[in-house]
């Protein structure tokens, strides 16, 4: 009896599996899947064809065959990676957004010069934005502010009269003053602290030391753009900001380590390696170009200039009109006040930055305007070409990483939003970017800065299209403003 028993519940468990298996296996509905595509997904080390299911602007399922009645886009042939994300980006305008959208990019962030006013700021843009978009706090608009009472920089530095801010040193009352301003802003939703020493020379140790003290008081990282070298060899820059993070504990990230260490790249890599195996948390980034932006009425143009960085007026290149400058036309643009274009870097310091593993990509983009730098257009695409496909100086997982989930992870720990970023996995947000690996390459040049990248065939942001079959997708504006959150709620996720 129990043998008998025993048969007939065999013999229905594995019908019953029979059946399972030729039923369709379980389907999550879905609003979007992307067919046939190469989905690279740097966090897990995943690479391969699958699709990609999204529901309510959010991954869903990945290989799951999708419902039918999802809409369906064929990706075949394409690099399904996870969105680009841009620590630094000066152009938080309209138009600057578009150029950075076709580039790949889905999230720009201002966290070198940051802001001041963060809520109003980023209120500003909700519902224009075609990517997402967020900011540090400003310590170079915070001593505008505490110097000379002036909350917005309208215009260039030179109208503002900037020798007082740029040259003067601040009092004790004002550096609890700029503590208080750069705290406010934290607490009204920046990522961090934005600081371009190189900007403002006469910022003294007692001034750094109280706004790191700051940072690693509310655990976030300090944004730097380190002091001008006094010669292309010169390392005190980099050792001064490095010291300062081991002093106070603060976490740091250092900008553009291609255009601020010049010659010493190497170096300087070496030492934030040590600093790491210290246990500081420490990064930094590089764009893929051999001239540096900025401003002429700057600090960084002050006498002796020619030397420090071993140029001259010639490397300088002038926005406005595309020409490269004299003395006279030096001293005439410097009184004026405006961008400027400065060649000065070798292609081997922009290799080795590139090349160095923890290296994230991040732009510098100004505003996209005739003339700009072309980083604000091409520099996402750049790396994938140039250093992906031609030079095959990195592996094409990597850049990806570089490109997407490094940036993430510098900020998960103060951006709860990041968490679900820079990757491509069950509930990770659907911010896409879906480009041809053959035909990838930024078009945008020195002489001619207002060109999309060709090759992004396809971007997603929140689940919706800004880019479509290579082209911008009118009134599609999904971009979120970012914040860091208190240090109490950034256990939760978001």
């Amino acid at each position: 009896m129990l043998q008998s028993f025993v048969r007939c519940l065999s013999v229905f468990l594995v019908s019953s599996f029979v059946l399972a298996c030729a039923a369709d296996p379980p389907r999550e509905p879905c609003d979007l899947v992307l067919r046939g595509g190469r989905v690279i997904d740097p966090a897990s080390g995943f690479d391969g064809v699958v699709d990609v299911s999204i529901r309510e602007g959010r991954v869903v399922a990945l290989g799951t065959p999708a419902p039918s009645a999802c809409e369906g886009v064929d990706v075949t042939g394409l690099v399904v990676a996870p969105g680009f994300i841009d620590l630094h980006v000066h152009g938080q305008d309209t138009v600057s957004r578009d150029y950075m959208a076709r580039d790949g990019v889905t999230t720009a962030l201002e966290l070198e010069a940051g802001a001041l006013d963060v809520d109003r700021l980023l209120a500003s843009s909700e519902g224009k934005a075609r990517i997402h978009y967020g900011v540090s706090a400003g310590h170079i608009l915070a001593r505008v502010f505490v110097k000379h009472g002036i909350r917005e920089l309208h215009g260039n530095m030179a109208s503002i009269g900037a020798t007082g801010w740029m040259t003067e040193r601040a009092t004790k009352e004002e550096i609890e003053a700029l503590v208080s301003t750069l705290e406010a802003e934290l607490d009204s939703g920046a990522m961090g602290i934005g600081m371009g020493i190189a900007y403002t020379p006469a910022a003294d140790q007692r001034e750094l030391r109280a706004i790191f003290d700051l940072a690693a008081r509310r655990d976030v990282a300090v944004f730097v753009h380190i002091r001008a070298q006094r010669n292309p060899q010169d390392v005190a820059p980099l050792v001064e900001v490095l010291e300062l993070a081991e002093a106070s504990g603060a976490s740091l990230h250092v900008v553009h380590i291609n255009s601020s260490s010049a010659a010493a790249i190497e170096k300087s890599l070496e030492m934030i390696d040590a600093a790491s195996r210290r246990g500081l948390d420490v990064s930094t980034e590089a764009y893929p170009y051999t001239a540096g932006s900025t401003f002429l009425e700057s600090a960084l143009f002050a006498p002796g200039w020619r030397k420090k960085r071993g140029v001259d007026y010639s490397d300088l290149q002038w926005v406005e009109t595309g020409e490269r400058l004299t003395p006279e036309t030096f001293a005439k643009f410097r009184a004026e006040g405006g961008p400027v274009i400065l060649h000065f870097m070798r292609p081997e310091w922009i290799r080795r930055a590139i090349a160095h593993p923890g290296v994230m990509v991040a732009s510098d983009g100004m505003p996209m305007q005739r003339g700009a730098h072309p980083r604000g257009a091409g520099s996402h695409a750049r790396v994938l070409s140039r250093y992906v496909r031609e030079e095959g100086l990195i592996s094409l997982s990597d850049a990806i990483a570089k490109l997407s989930l490094l940036p993430a992870k510098r900020l998960e720990a103060v951006v709860p939003a990041m968490r679900n970023k820079g990757r491509i996995q069950v509930g990770s947000d659907a911010d896409l970017t879906i480009f041809d690996p053959n035909r990838v390459s930024d078009r945008a040049t020195f002489e001619e800065a207002l060109q999309y990248s060709e090759g992004i065939e396809h971007v997603l942001v929140g689940g919706t299209f800004v880019v479509r079959d290579g082209e911008l997708v009118a009134e599609a504006y999904p971009g979120k403003p970012l914040r860091g959150a208190a240090p109490g709620a950034r256990s939760g996720s978001d």
